[in-house]
């Protein structure tokens, strides 16, 4: 299994005439390896901590560190690699579980029976995926997902299965949210 190759990031913005000009061209310089699963790789492209967003020639908000959810209003894109779920299986729940704390993912929020990387954010998340297969897995459902399907994932727990031995990458765009009246978090 080989690893794929980082994402180039265009980022645009104005020159002291109001010109539009590329201000960065490059591998997203966020890159976040998860040591605990390997081959799964997380690239921040973006992120934004209100709407509507400031367009100007602003400091790169990518450059802290990785949080699984945006900030309280905020969105994110970020590009993730899935390892086969033959290498998932080897990490340690106790690996996984401490990973997924470092990343701001709640204690109950996490793990499962289903797949050892079930979690749930609180979020609006659109899935894009771009390279190999993956199965989109919730509590009693599945679908398999290839090249250019999309997913809108409304806070829903849920885990990304890759059932292939090539390594997958799929793009997300997350907004923050909150559960409607009806919908609670899962009890501990």
């Amino acid at each position: 299994m080989r690893a794929l190759p980082p994402v180039q990031r265009v980022v645009t913005g104005h020159d002291e005439s109001g010109k539009a000009v590329i201000t960065e061209h490059g591998p997203a310089p966020a890159q976040f390896p998860i040591p605990a699963v390997p081959g799964m790789h997380f690239q921040e492209i973006w992120n934004t901590s209100a709407l509507p967003v400031a367009l100007d020639n602003g400091a790169d908000p990518t450059q802290r560190p990785l949080r699984l959810a945006p900030t309280p209003s905020g969105g994110l894109i970020r590009v993730v690699d899935i390892p086969p779920d033959s290498i998932q299986n080897q990490a340690s729940d106790d690996a996984i579980a401490a990973t997924l704390a470092a990343v701001g993912a709640p204690a109950n929020e996490v793990g499962g029976s289903r797949h050892k990387l079930m979690h749930r954010t609180q979020t609006l998340d659109y899935g894009i995926l771009v390279q190999g297969e993956l199965w989109l897995m919730l509590d009693e459902q599945e679908v398999r997902l290839t090249p250019g399907d999309v997913v809108v994932q409304r806070g829903t727990r849920h885990a990304w299965s890759n059932r292939t031995e090539e390594m997958a990458r799929i793009v997300f765009v997350l907004h923050d949210g909150y559960y409607a009246e009806g919908i609670t978090p899962l009890q501990p």
